[in-house]
């Protein structure tokens, strides 16, 4: 049986670094059996795909074995002041999500079968 996967990376490396782990392991785990999977920063989450790219960044490697199922991350949360990391994530060629009035959509996700998780 093959599932549906949508992991949503809401985590800040900065605030808990063992739940953003948590996340891309989980999705890294479905990907190896098989399963239909697609990785979403949202929230904080896209202050960890900004870090996690560089190549020392300790979660890099986790991101690299996962990166072909990366969706994006949240258009709106990258400009925000909070987190503007957006001049970063074009650098590196991240795609922002923004078919939610500008933000990622987790309904999306929902329609299409996938079960969601939160990280």
């Amino acid at each position: 049986m093959s599932n549906k996967v949508a992991v949503f990376i809401y985590e800040s490396t900065a605030g808990d670094l063992s739940r953003a782990f948590r996340g891309l392991s989980t999705a890294k785990e479905f990907i190896q059996a098989g399963d239909d999977v697609k990785v979403i920063f949202d929230g904080s989450g896209v202050e960890t795909i900004a870090a996690i790219v560089n190549s020392q960044h300790p979660l890099n490697g986790i991101y690299e074995a996962i990166q072909s199922n990366v969706e994006g991350a949240c258009g709106f949360c990258a400009i925000s002041p909070g987190h503007n990391v957006k001049a970063k994530l074009d650098e590196v060629g991240i795609k922002l999500l923004t078919d939610n009035n500008g933000e990622a959509s987790v309904r999306k996700y929902a329609n299409a079968g996938y079960t969601i998780l939160n990280f």
